[in-house]
């Protein structure tokens, strides 16, 4: 497989995908990463572990839509293309 600009947008779309199927319950609880750990007060820097619990919230909420369209256009593309 040739290293393509094609090859860099898939790998992109894959590890977005990767991020937004994580669950908050069923997998990131289970391994001290659940909704209650990313709480801190008023004022306080978050740490970089509530930094990523935001940043993988906010793909889930933000991206879901976007995905199921580009996701759905690389199908296509991979169908005729190969």
């Amino acid at each position: 497989m040739a290293f393509t600009l094609y090859s860099l947008i898939q790998t992109a779309i894959l590890c977005t995908n990767a991020i937004a199927v994580l669950h908050e319950e069923r997998f990131l609880s289970k391994i001290g990463w659940g909704v209650e750990q990313g709480v801190g007060g008023f004022g306080d820097d978050p740490g970089v572990k509530a930094q990523i619990l935001n940043l993988i919230r906010s793909v889930r909420t933000v991206m879901r839509v976007p995905l199921i369209i580009v996701n759905s256009a690389c199908i296509v593309l991979l169908l005729l293309f190969g």
